[in-house]
């Protein structure tokens, strides 16, 4: 017989999620400005999506490993909250040094060490990821669990909101310069991520210190589940080999609400990787008018580096890509504050359906906001000059930012009340094969695609993955909820 868990305040809530805010403020910083680092250290735009390869490979490996561990671990700081914050150290870490490995230049080359740290970066946000997920999954009750997953998306896209917008922040308000040359990163991104991993640790730090997981024998009589068997079956020692075995089994027999989200899972994030891959490129081409050439080093290098206009131009384009995620991110966060009355009155699988759908209509719309005339745009902390084109753009970023406040609630929100509580921890980081795998396939056939499908035309790709995100939309109309945990 379960023993009734516990409603938890809206702060507990709050506290608990905390952390997630340092960890996507972080995570915003590299999604918004890792193409622009890796360009500026020497990778050729063809070549991105398989520097940005490393991203996926590091969840997949690492949130399953991660997930097992932390249902088995119980010590004096939790059981996740030890992942929590040793992913926290390691990934402020990758940020203190990723911007700044062209001082490493007499031990390796540039362009590697920035990969590695990237890796390492992306390695340790996986770390922070999955244990996050688990825990409002182990800490909130099931008739609070929209509410939950909607705080954890609201503190999510605040703190998006403000990475994404800094490097913007830090050149038109504190004058720091956004200008690079080849083989350099501009001083507004090296302070980024000083600022970023700064947050990271004390957010995950309040989280750690503010939220007191539930011990073993109150843990497992909340779910039902007789600790003194649960502590038997974690004492059994097996070999590498039923390890393996048990891993598979659980692969296979996974519950069937989570394979049809995985192949919603698939079709979206495809779709958000090509958004974080080639934005860059896309709106300093389409609306800022550079022309592709001078994103070739080779070519930059045959004409004596990149010329101050064009340089400035970059710089500006890649200022204002921050503002377009720090957008979506906004309406993101808004948008969660509505979400669990949504959900709660239409159904999770309307809304998310609708979002994805709004989602893939705005990826679309991009191509005929195209309009060079340059106007003075007042953001009250300051005041710039850009093309009209990107300022119409922040329209699409509402559908953008819809779509994105769904997919980071509404899959878990769906599934966590199908999961087995002692098996929690693994099948989220199984599921998050469903996010890795999409972007891997996406980052092996994206800079093919955009070669030699649409003619190294980056907009195309962002109207693609408008394509991707509406067949999402399509796919979660397949998905079938447990009537007992919608």
């Amino acid at each position: 017989m379960n023993k009734q868990q516990p409603p938890l305040s809206f702060w507990q809530i709050w506290n608990v999620s905390f952390g997630f805010l340092g960890v996507q403020f972080g995570f915003a910083l590299q999604n918004a400005n890792a193409s622009r680092i890796l360009q500026d250290l020497g990778a050729d735009p063809h070549s991105l999506s398989f520097f940005w390869l490393v991203a996926p490979l590091m969840g997949l490996i690492v949130q399953p490993f991660v997930g097992a561990a932390s249902d088995r671990t119980w010590n004096r700081i939790g059981r996740r909250r030890p992942f929590i914050l040793a992913g926290a150290i390691a990934a402020a870490i990758g940020m203190c040094l990723m911007p700044n490995a062209s001082l490493f230049v007499a031990f390796i080359l540039p362009i590697v060490f920035g990969v590695g740290m990237l890796a390492l970066m992306d390695a340790a946000f996986n770390v922070c990821f999955q244990p996050f997920r688990a825990l409002v999954s182990d800490m909130v009750p099931a008739k609070q669990r929209n509410v939950g997953y909607s705080v954890q998306t609201l503190l999510i896209n605040i703190g998006a909101v403000v990475g994404s917008i800094l490097p913007f922040l830090l050149t038109n308000v504190i004058g720091l310069d956004n200008v690079s040359q080849p083989g350099e990163v501009a001083q507004t991104v090296i302070w980024s991520f000083y600022i970023g991993a700064t947050v990271l640790l004390g957010s995950v730090i309040w989280t750690v210190i503010r939220t007191k997981e539930y011990p073993p024998e109150e843990y497992y009589a909340y779910k039902g589940m007789d600790a003194a068997e649960v502590k038997k079956q974690l004492a059994e020692k097996k070999d590498i080999g039923e390890r393996l075995k048990n891993f598979f089994d659980l692969v296979i027999n996974m519950p069937t609400i989570m394979k049809r989200l995985a192949v919603v899972q698939f079709f979206s994030w495809f779709a958000l990787f090509i958004m974080w891959v080639y934005t860059n490129n896309a709106i300093a081409q389409h609306i800022w008018g550079i022309d592709p050439q001078w994103f070739s080093p080779s070519y930059a290098e045959s004409m004596g580096g990149l010329p101050s206009d064009i340089a400035a131009a970059r710089g500006a384009a890649g200022d204002w890509v921050g503002i377009l995620f720090a957008g979506y991110s906004l309406f993101a966060a808004i948008f969660a504050v509505f979400l669990t009355k949504l959900a709660n009155t239409f159904g999770r699988k309307l809304v998310f359906s609708a979002s994805l759908l709004l989602g893939g209509v705005s990826y679309i719309s991009f191509l005929f906001f195209q309009d060079l005339t340059m106007v003075d745009v007042n953001l009250l902390i300051t005041q710039v000059t850009v093309p009209k084109g990107a300022v119409y753009l922040l329209i699409p970023m509402i559908g953008v930012g819809i779509a994105w406040a769904a997919i980071l609630a509404m899959p878990y929100a769906m599934l966590a009340g199908a999961l087995p509580a002692d098996k929690t921890g693994i099948y989220m980081g199984i599921f998050n094969f469903t996010i890795a795998m999409p972007q891997i396939i996406s980052a092996l056939t994206a800079g093919l695609i955009l070669k030699f499908v649409f003619n190294s035309s980056p907009i195309h790709m962002i109207m693609l993955a408008g394509v991707l995100m509406i067949c999402a939309a399509i796919s979660v109309t397949f998905v079938n909820e447990d009537p007992e945990n919608a």
